[in-house]
């Protein structure tokens, strides 16, 4: 039987076979050594499934063909045999070195470099290709962020076309542009950003209309004025599809003369919005709303740091300077709270996070690594711009107008049964993998031992975000409306949403072009957000493991606490309390034959009974860290072969996950992550 699928390789020489149409791991097929048909990792194949001649009870398959390669740049470290120059894969489940054929003079030995494949090789010539970027030294945190950048597609700098563009623009607000908006600069309106936050793409107003109702506006800048479709900023956004954030840099999706200029919405100057202002009663729900082109003007630029000094009165300084916007803050603190607990009580799920964020010096290395806190003007943004979003998402829907939403999907039966399975060993029954079931086993974890591991589990059980032209509801959040209004400066999802919206308050809808180019404009918009979402996802977390390994370097020889984040027949993955995560390999674990239980995700040892489980607190120490792979060895403290020290929380009896491995990816859903400071979902 001949089926197509994915052939994926190991370091060891052999492989696995995916067929198409797969779900989870259970349907791969094993491919002994010698039978990959010269397929490389990720390549699409043919295979026949064929009985294993030692198991007559297993089944293992033998590629015939490749079908399609996958592989079309590989990226490694220089290596001069003789007067040839050859690249070294830096990963290890890429087969063969690569001869670098063409100019090769402007590389040595110990670069590392990017090679389009021109060749995958034969029985007589070996795989070849040509040079097509340098990153610098091989093993060093710079080249290896440069070369993740290029290999996901990132682009620190714009052609110069788009540059052009972006310096044609006006450094203040034209008269001319002035025409039908609304006139809010008389309000008293602010924005909140982290304190290193250079472009404010959003601001928040609070006050009481006639009948004591509350009046939220969200004022975001209007991106679409000045980003025009078809432009060479708009192709150079849809490209890009998002901003990239790690440690202390960022590769923008707009130009800074835009971002930082006049699309960012700075104090005491002019500047266009698109506002979505909100009557809401007491109890928070929405008794009516109003989407309008605005030009407002900023009354101040807070940070988040100074706004909960206010709000938990620490600053008599603070409170005198900012004596005029305070008691608005305070009703914002107020509503925001209310907001919360609507959300709470429809069966959006609260689930703990810890964002950790890394600490660079001037010259950007890193010298610490911290836990992020979310205080009260945190939520409070991030309550303000979730009700703005929802309320944006209804109106395009109600509308029956394109568009693109935030969606995110109930689990899928395999695994909500997956999530079932690991549960019940804990003690933890879960009915249905709905919102309130979820929940109730979160409140019901909540302060015991288990609960990291407990909301660990249930986070990768959730479905991934994504972007579509059909409004499917947004489970984590128990919205039935959803999209990403707020952050058009740095996401095109957003600046599409503007654009949509624009033409509806212009009633230009329809003009010039039909419903359906706008549907199709629309839908590849959610088809390349997602896929640059993802590629831009990637990146930050590979990068931000060069940051992590280069910090941990400093720290070779000293013991951490941590816990057990990942179980694999060859080790434990163990994370530190700031985030670090790394390997501490079967090898290092005392002396011991250890049985690897898929199911319970455990390593237990034959002889001493010993047992490693996913969430179990560690004490490990330090024994390497390669920043210019990110990869961080742990061993256990002590005498070789002695047990682990006990952390004082007690360990749970057994803990349990999924898939064995290393957490390959951001979890399918997870709380906003907070840009520049914030939370944004």
């Amino acid at each position: 039987m001949s089926l197509q699928g994915i052939y994926q390789a190991s370091s060891k020489g052999f492989g696995f076979f995916t067929p198409e149409g797969a779900e989870g791991r259970e349907s791969d097929l094993f491919v002994p050594p010698r039978c990959d048909g010269g397929a490389w990792n990720g390549d699409k194949v043919s295979a026949v499934i064929r009985p294993d001649p030692k198991d007559p009870d297993r089944q293992t398959a033998v590629v015939t063909a490749v079908l399609e390669r996958r592989n079309r740049t590989v990226i490694g470290a220089v290596e001069r045999r003789g007067r040839e120059v050859w690249v070294q894969p830096s990963s290890d489940r890429l087969p063969h070195a690569v001869k670098v054929v063409g100019r090769t003079s402007s590389i040595r030995p110990g670069d590392k470099i990017a090679v389009s494949m021109s060749s995958f090789g034969s029985a007589k010539l070996p795989p070849m290709g040509t040079l097509k970027a340098a990153f610098g030294r091989d093993g060093t945190r710079s080249a290896s962020v440069e070369a993740i950048l290029y290999q996901y597609g990132i682009e620190r700098d714009f052609p110069a076309p788009v540059r052009a563009a972006a310096e044609l623009a006006p450094s203040a607000v034209e008269p001319a542009a002035l025409e039908g908006r609304l006139d809010l600069r008389g309000g008293t309106v602010i924005t909140i950003d982290g304190a290193s936050s250079k472009d404010f793409d959003d601001a928040v107003s609070l006050e009481r209309d006639g009948d004591g109702n509350w009046v939220l506006g969200v004022h975001i800048a209007d991106v679409s004025h000045y980003v025009t479709e078809g432009s060479p900023l708009d192709l150079e956004a849809f490209h890009r599809g998002t901003s990239v954030y790690f440690a202390d840099q960022v590769v923008p999706m707009l130009p800074e003369a835009l971002s930082n200029g006049i699309c960012s919405l700075n104090p005491q100057v002019d500047r266009l919005a698109l506002s979505c202002i909100m009557t809401m009663d007491g109890h928070g729900a929405m008794l009516g709303h109003k989407l309008a082109k605005t030009v407002i003007r900023s009354t101040e630029r807070m940070t988040y740091e100074d706004c909960n000094l206010l709000l938990e009165d620490q600053s008599p300084e603070l409170a005198a300077r900012y004596a005029h916007i305070l008691p608005m803050l305070r009703d914002m603190a107020g509503l925001a709270r209310t907001l919360e607990k609507k959300r709470r009580a429809r069966g959006a799920l609260d689930l703990e996070s810890r964002e950790c964020y890394i600490v660079c010096d001037a010259d950007g290395l890193p010298v610490d690594i911290r836990v992020r806190e979310s205080g009260t003007s945190e939520r409070l943004i991030e309550s303000f711009m979730l009700a703005a979003n929802e309320c944006v998402a209804e109106h395009l829907q109600k509308a029956a107008l394109p568009a693109v939403y935030r969606v995110h999907e109930k689990p899928s039966a395999d695994k909500a049964t997956n999530l079932k399975a690991m549960l019940a060993p804990l003690g933890f029954a879960l009915r249905e993998a709905d919102n309130g079931s979820l929940q109730k086993v979160l409140d019901a974890a909540r302060g015991t031992p288990q609960a990291p591991a407990i909301h660990t589990m249930v986070l990768r059980s959730l479905m991934k975000a994504r972007y579509d032209v059909q409004n499917l509801g947004h489970f984590g959040l128990a919205a039935k409306y959803y999209c990403h209004f707020t952050s058009p400066i740095r996401r095109y999802p957003d600046l599409m949403v503007h654009r949509i919206l624009t033409a509806l308050l212009d009633g230009t809808l329809g003009e010039g072009r039909s419903a359906g180019a706008l549907s199709a404009a629309a839908q590849r918009a959610a088809v390349q957000s997602s896929e640059r979402e993802l590629a831009a996802m990637s990146a930050e977390r590979e990068i931000e493991k060069c940051y992590m390994a280069e910090f941990m370097s400093a720290h070779v020889g000293e013991t951490f606490p941590g816990a057990v984040s990942g179980v694999t027949r060859f080790g434990l993955f163990v994370a530190l309390a700031n985030g670090v995560e790394g390997l501490l390999p079967v090898t290092a674990l005392p002396d011991d034959r250890y049985e690897y239980d898929e199911v319970r995700m455990t390593l237990t040892g034959s002889r001493t009974k010993l047992t490693y489980s996913f969430g179990m607190p560690l004490e490990v120490l330090c024994a390497a860290a390669n920043a210019g792979s990110g990869q961080i060895d742990f061993t256990l403290p002590g005498v070789e072969g002695a047990a682990p020290r006990a952390i004082p929380a007690a360990a749970p009896k057994r803990q349990t996950r999924t898939k064995a491995k290393r957490p390959s990816g951001k979890p399918a859903y997870r709380p906003p992550k907070r840009e520049k400071g914030r939370k944004k979902r």
